[in-house]
């Protein structure tokens, strides 16, 4: 196991090879693998790109988000011309229907609400709004409701969760009740845990996955 002070290091050095933070001034304390990450950036998306450079470095149990969002005045709008711009960059996703989704924007903050039938244009969804220069954040609780009949199986996914070769040595276990799934098990980083749940999310008919795994 890492000591603090490497495990320190190897973050500085994970976010500093990321082209959006090149010369991002951001803080980095440790903590018996959990990590704290702290400054200021000029977009929501330079700090989620520090959340997951932190999250693949091994070592790391857990990230806590202290990272604040200063938006340039270039691009500052106030809630209702982020709302527009919003909405306009959902409408012109050809995956997206904006018709299932609520938009809400206080003081640059989105919450996103309503129903979509896949997990991956739920993720796709707070992709697409995160990186738009003007927005502060951005919670999705958009609920994830499948429209097929048939329900998925767990031999279905295990060879997605075996076969990734990020995956390919961990003790990876999955139990499925109907369109529900959880995850027990053993992996070596936070990332790995995110990956599995992501995989599990990816496969349609999943309307929650309960992620028990547990980081060495």
């Amino acid at each position: 196991m890492k000591t603090n002070e490497k495990l320190q290091r190897s973050v500085q050095n994970a976010i500093k090879w990321e082209p959006l933070l090149h010369a991002a001034e951001i803080g980095v304390s440790v903590k018996d693998g959990v990590v704290t990450l702290s400054g200021i950036v000029d977009s929501y998306a330079k700090k989620l790109e520090a959340e997951e450079a932190a999250k693949k470095v091994l070592g790391v149990r857990a990230v806590a988000q202290n990272i604040k969002v200063e938006i340039n005045d270039v691009w500052n709008k106030n809630d209702t011309e982020i709302a527009t711009t919003v909405l306009n960059a959902l409408k012109l996703s050809l995956d997206i229907s904006s018709e299932n989704i609520n938009i809400e924007v206080e003081k640059g903050y989105v919450t996103l609400n309503g129903e979509l039938p896949w997990y991956y244009l739920k993720e796709l969804t707070e992709k697409t709004v995160s990186q738009l220069l003007s927005v502060n954040g951005v919670a999705n609780k958009i609920v994830i409701v499948p429209n097929i009949k048939n329900f998925f199986e767990e031999e279905a996914i295990k060879p997605y969760l075996s076969e990734n070769w990020l995956l390919a040595n961990c003790d990876i276990n999955i139990s499925i009740t109907k369109s529900q799934a959880t995850l027990t098990g053993v992996v070596k980083s936070l990332y790995q845990k995110d990956l599995a749940e992501r995989i599990v999310w990816n496969s349609p008919g999943v309307s929650s996955v309960n992620n028990n795994i547990h980081i060495l």
